[in-house]
């Protein structure tokens, strides 16, 4: 009789998921400056549009002054208070650049997002966003800070009837428009395959989500998701700036 053995399987420690992207900014068909700002992380950890508002470049220098505060965020600080800090700081600088050089009103939407420990971590204030295709189907991770967003979440409007209403371009919130700015954040977890976009509204405002979704899921890096999205706004005819960053998660 032969003595029963137990055996331990021996665990393989997984690998921690990898992240790559790239991002591209346009100033489309219509507009004569690009007013959008972008930051992208060659670490693949830091991501971050912004869409500036106001004439006479204003608008430039507010996205400018956005993408400044999101440098400073470090990959290990707690990320949300650190994101909703950096906008709000961005607020304050917007306000007291445009006080003093006598601008009047000028501001950018905005949305961040860190990644950590295989969590997305998303801030944002406006219309700019922030979407998760996991296993072909892609789910809107913000929601817009608009007049029709509201009227939409009342039952005032239809759904399908956003893109048309007189007062689509309308937000509710920007870095710089008021003294305080709420920031709302939210956390995904992140599995291996998951395909994150950030967008300005130059984007969404000419592709519906399918179409995008399409896109996102076609493509074979971040860099070609960018350049076909952005080609297929520009196909639409791109009546504002667009920008669009694509993070691919892989490995795990």
């Amino acid at each position: 009789m032969t003595t029963p053995q137990t055996r331990s399987p021996v665990l393989k420690p997984m690998a921690a998921p990898l992240f790559s992207g790239a991002g591209l900014t346009h100033t489309g068909r219509q507009r004569d400056e690009n007013e959008d700002s972008i930051l992208t992380d060659p670490a693949g950890l830091l991501w971050a549009i912004a869409d500036g508002m106001g004439g006479h470049g204003h608008g430039a220098m507010a996205s400018d002054m956005v993408i400044d505060q999101a440098t400073l965020v470090s990959d290990h600080a707690p990320p949300a208070p650190t994101l909703r800090a950096r906008l709000q700081e961005a607020n304050r600088n917007i306000l007291l650049r445009a006080q003093k050089a006598n601008f009047g009103q000028m501001g950018a939407t905005a949305v961040l997002m860190l990644i950590q420990n295989s969590i997305a971590h998303v801030a944002w204030a406006g219309d700019c966003r922030a979407y998760l295709m996991r296993r072909g189907h892609l789910r809107l991770l913000t929601r817009d800070h608009t007049v029709v967003q509201e009227m939409v979440d009342e039952g005032l409007l239809d759904e399908a009837e956003r893109n048309r209403h007189p007062q689509r371009h309308v937000v509710t919130r920007a870095v710089g428009a008021a003294p305080s700015l709420e920031v709302d954040v939210i956390s995904a977890p992140l599995v291996p395959d998951d395909r994150l976009l950030l967008c300005s509204d130059g984007l969404t405002a000419c592709l519906a989500d399918q179409t995008i979704a399409g896109i996102v899921e076609a493509g074979t890096e971040p860099k070609q998701v960018c350049a076909d999205l952005v080609r297929a706004t520009l196909e639409a005819g791109a009546p504002d700036n667009v920008s669009v960053i694509c993070v691919f998660v892989s490995g795990g």
